[in-house]
């Protein structure tokens, strides 16, 4: 029996309301931007405490707001209901070829994060324990999931991506659609029971499912104990790895001491004569005071492959041995592959950050190893494009 089920309650907007996940953005101010231009924005109520008549309350503080913006969209029509579905979903932009997944809803017991665990869905990145205690507490005020979890079908992944296709092919002018920040179209279909539905759910559920985006969703819909959580499953063929780059806005020495500290750790630190950009696997990049560094920062053969990712190395010999920095440190920011090198050398040249840390993205190939042999990749390492847009599609809890 598969693991990926037609959602009991959703709430399919019609229009208006999409956005980017909570988590996609560099800087807060960036959301509170998005909420004034756009009121209805799925932020709004993601993100309560940046509305900006809210600035300055706290997130637990705010949430009665998030209650009454959703009541209130679902009560002007920009929501509509629809029991016992599952949504179609594509993704177009020009250039590329179309993104497919399928709005559903997935057992939360299923949910694996290491190798004795069983389950079909594996979830193997470290998370930040406060923004899980967030969304659960979100999730439980406005008894609602508001942004999906995107699940990765690794064994039938080419089947699932040719039935999307010709199903999205067929299915006639879209429920919704909304153009995101990139130009790229989300459109969305509402599926009802029937033999379609059940192939579609029995495709996306029926080989090992991998956490590509929503690490910390998933967890709470553990935390929370809710039974299943609102998922896209998308196909390999949908998608591609972006770098995740770092901000450090405070260094805690002066950047020739990190230098120094990291070629006594035996790392490579050679000074280029260009602007930072997003190196090649095997070497990072770091920009401070207008300098740029090609550093390459030493494994250690008696650990596993996975902690030797270069993510893995940024995390545990730059941002730990050297600077002395825990990852969930507040002067750490995790920058996704929406903002390019330039915008990370110029948050440094505005004063804005002390050091930009540029990382090579971990490949589809290292993800899904990495993954099926349950092992743990760092914070932040994988930057999924297209990103699933929030807001769209709802699960209302039982």
């Amino acid at each position: 029996m598969t693991v990926v089920h037609p959602i009991s309650r959703a709430w399919v907007t019609t229009g208006g309301t999409g956005a980017q996940n909570y988590d996609e953005f560099a800087d807060d101010a960036e959301i509170t931007s998005i909420i004034a231009e756009n009121p209805h924005s799925s932020l709004a109520v993601e993100m309560p405490h940046l509305a900006p008549e809210s600035l300055g309350r706290t997130f637990a503080e705010s949430l009665p707001d998030a209650v009454a913006r959703l009541a209130l969209e679902r009560a002007e029509g920009l929501y509509t209901p629809a029991d016992g579905v599952v949504v179609l979903y594509r993704i177009t932009a020009a250039g590329e070829p179309p993104a497919y997944g399928l709005w559903s809803l997935v057992d939360t017991d299923q949910i694996s994060t290491r190798a004795d665990e069983p389950g079909l869905v594996i979830r193997n990145e470290d998370v930040f324990l406060e923004k899980v205690r967030e969304r659960v507490a979100l999730a439980e005020a406005v008894g609602t999931l508001l942004s999906p979890v995107l699940l990765l079908q690794t064994a039938r992944g080419d089947q699932l991506h040719a039935a999307l296709a010709a199903a999205t092919d067929a299915a006639g002018a879209p429920a919704a659609t909304d153009v995101d920040q990139t130009g790229r179209t989300h459109a969305i279909w509402v599926l009802g029971p029937g033999p379609q539905q059940d192939e579609l759910t029995a495709l996306a559920g029926g080989g090992e499912l991998v956490v590509a985006d929503g690490n910390h969703r998933s967890l709470a819909a553990q935390t929370a104990g809710l039974p299943r959580f609102l998922a896209v499953v998308t196909t390999p063929a949908s998608v591609a790895i972006q770098p995740y780059n770092r901000l450090v806005s405070e260094l805690p020495l002066a950047l020739d001491e990190l230098l120094a500290r990291l070629r006594a750790g035996g790392a490579t630190v050679t000074e280029v004569p260009r602007p930072a950009r997003v190196p090649g696997k095997g070497t990072v990049e770091l920009y401070a005071a207008g300098r740029t560094f090609a550093v390459g920062l030493p494994v250690d053969t008696t650990l596993a492959d996975v902690d030797n990712l270069d993510h893995a190395l940024v995390e545990r010999v730059l941002l730990g041995d050297a600077l002395g920095l825990d990852p969930g440190d507040k002067r750490i920011n995790y920058v996704g592959g929406d903002y390019p090198a330039e915008w990370l050398r110029g948050e440094v040249d505005a004063g804005r950050s002390e050091l930009a840390v540029l990382i090579a993205p971990v490949t589809v190939d290292d993800f899904v190893r990495v993954n099926l042999e349950r092992q743990k990749l760092p914070r932040k390492s994988t930057w999924f494009t297209p990103k699933a847009r929030g807001g769209l599609v709802l699960a209302q809890l039982d």
